[in-house]
């Protein structure tokens, strides 16, 4: 995404409408529980991609992706007649991975805390194999002299 503010400001834009589209105009029955995540305009002010997550099964996500295909028209015309750009960007929607992501990665920390877990028990019945200190001192006669 390019640090344009005017971009910045259609893509929030472009979200809302997206958004409300989805909630309001959109009866398309393939069409799952969406939530919009963010939406990306290039610099140009050309394309805009619209990320989304779909709550529920890979029949749900593939099914709202059909219908977000099909309905893309619709909602392209009703961004450019609520933005007021003279040229209405076109839409590309992505299924946002960053859940499956975080889910993945909040698996990998329970799974460390679960092996942390089992170390900690291991080195309480733990003893050392030699000495403590396993270190030579000087003798305590050398200091002495």
């Amino acid at each position: 995404m390019v640090d344009n503010p005017r971009a910045r400001k259609l893509a929030d834009r472009i979200k809302v409408i997206v958004a409300q589209m989805i909630d309001t105009r959109i009866k398309d029955p393939r069409l799952g529980f969406v939530t919009v995540t963010d939406v990306r305009v290039t610099g140009d002010l050309q394309n805009a991609s619209v990320f989304y997550t779909v709550y529920g099964s890979d029949e749900d996500r593939t099914g709202t992706a059909a219908a977000l295909k099909s309905a893309t028209g619709l909602i392209r015309s009703e961004v450019g007649k609520q933005t007021g750009v003279r040229l209405t960007p076109t839409l590309e929607f992505h299924l946002d991975s960053v859940p499956d992501t975080a889910a993945n990665l909040d698996a990998a920390l329970i799974e460390a805390r679960k092996r942390d877990a089992e170390l900690e028990a291991l080195r309480a019945g733990a003893r050392y194999a030699g000495d403590e200190d396993p270190y030579k001192k000087p003798r305590e006669d050398d200091e002495a002299e």
